[in-house]
This record gives C-alpha cells, sequence and structure tokens, in this order.
C-alpha cells in the first residue's frame, strides 16, 4: 500500500514539476539546485537569487514539518486516514498555483514568479514528507536523485557475476528495492509527461485532474471508517 502510494505522488511530483518548468523555466521538486543557487548568489553578490533559493527551501522544509505536525496530530486523535489531511490541503494548494499560473500568465507580469516558487516548493516538501512518513523514509516522491542512486547499486548486484568457491557469500541483489526505485522513477516520468502535455495544451486548468486525484486518495481510508477514539466509547443507553 505504501508503494501504490508512493507511485501516485510522484507521477503527481512529475506532473507539477512539468507545470512549474512551463511557468517558471525551473524545477521546485527538489533543494539541490537551490542550495547550489544559494552559494552562486552570495558568490555573485546577488542578494534577489539568494533570496529566492533560501526562500524556496524554506518553504519546502515548512511544508515537510506541517506534515509531521498534521499526521501526529491525526495519530493522536486516533484517526486512521492519518495521511488524508496533508493531501487534502496539497489538493487545495494545488488549485491555487493553477489560480496563480493562470494569472501570470494572462497578465505577462513576472510578479507572480516569487511566490509562484514558494507555493511549489511548499507543496513538493508536504508531498516528499507524506510519501516519507507513510514508507518509514523509504520512499521519496518529488525527487529522484536517491531512487536513480538504488536502482543502479541493485542493477549492479543484479548482474554481479559470483564466483563459485571461496566461502564468500553470494551478491544477491534485492528485487523489492529495484522495483521500488525503477517504479517510482518510471512513474515520475510518466507523469512529466502527462503534465507536459496536459498544461501546455489545456493550460492550468489541468490541476484540477490532478487535485481531484489527491483529494481521491485522502478519502480512500475514509469510507466506512471510523476513530478508535469512537470505538473506545462505551455504548450509549437508551
Amino acid at each position: 500500500m505504501n508503494l501504490a502510494l508512493g507511485v501516485l505522488l510522484a507521477f503527481n511530483a512529475g506532473a507539477v514539476n512539468a507545470g512549474g518548468f512551463l511557468l517558471l523555466q525551473r524545477y521546485t521538486s527538489h533543494m539541490t539546485g537551490f542550495a547550489s543557487q544559494i552559494a552562486d548568489g552570495l558568490a555573485l553578490k546577488h542578494p534577489s537569487m539568494t533570496a529566492t533559493a533560501v526562500g524556496a527551501i524554506v518553504s519546502f522544509a515548512a511544508g515537510a514539518a506541517l506534515t509531521a505536525a498534521l499526521v501526529n496530530f491525526a495519530r493522536r486523535q486516533g484517526i486512521r486516514a492519518v495521511y488524508a489531511l496533508p493531501l487534502v490541503l496539497e489538493a487545495a494548494l494545488l488549485m491555487s498555483f493553477g489560480l496563480m499560473g493562470s494569472l501570470a500568465l494572462s497578465s505577462g507580469s513576472a510578479h507572480y514568479f516569487p511566490p509562484t516558487v514558494l507555493l511549489l516548493s511548499f507543496i513538493m516538501g508536504l508531498q516528499n514528507a507524506v510519501g516519507s512518513k507513510s514508507s518509514g523514509g523509504s520512499i521519496r516522491t518529488t525527487h529522484m536523485t536517491g531512487n536513480v542512486t538504488d536502482l543502479g547499486m541493485e542493477l549492479g548486484k543484479l548482474l554481479y557475476w559470483n564466483r563459485s568457491g571461496g566461502g564468500a557469500r553470494p551478491v544477491v541483489s534485492d528485487k523489492e528495492r529495484l522495483q521500488r526505485s525503477g517504479g517510482l522513477l518510471l512513474a515520475f516520468i510518466a507523469g512529466g509527461i502527462a503534465g507536459a502535455t496536459g498544461f501546455q495544451s489545456a493550460g492550468f486548468i489541468f490541476v484540477v485532474p490532478l487535485a481531484m486525484a489527491l483529494l481521491l486518495l485522502a478519502a480512500m481510508p475514509l469510507f466506512g471508517v471510523k476513530t478508535r477514539r469512537l470505538k473506545r466509547q462505551p455504548a450509549s443507553i437508551s
């Protein structure tokens, strides 16, 4: 179930990343580039470059922190659908991104760009923390560096020729890890293709199906569910 959620979130992240690139000409789903941008901005004495990168990293961290707070709140309240709140919030923020993107393109103004960078970074931090917490830290859905590293390592093990004899333990590939990293990478690429095609042909209204998919993910555990707190309450006497 965690892998299925991760694959869907990776697809969503790839699509949103494509929409962000269409508007901003930059990718906002991973923070490595922004960390380098801080260094470049400081070295080149470019305050706006530095401020944008710092803002993106802070926004990403704030999104991840909010997911942790919402999930822990849900657990302490005995709510089974612990990831519903961050997913619903992400869906609402995606609609805001669609509105900001439409306004930016129609007006041709660059004033929408800095807040859009912050919004997308916050959304990606929010979502990445959902994948991480739901999998115990093994699934990251908004950036593929770790997944490609895992994929390469497991392929190396898979192709390794184990010589007989010598008493050494054979090198064995972790098939589950191989499938997970490969599946997340393919889902992210597929989402990027869908996002690039959808945003280019339909405009930023394409955020609607992406937001609806998140709402569906959030609602799945809620069908017929009761909180553990309610189950612990004694039955009323009529």
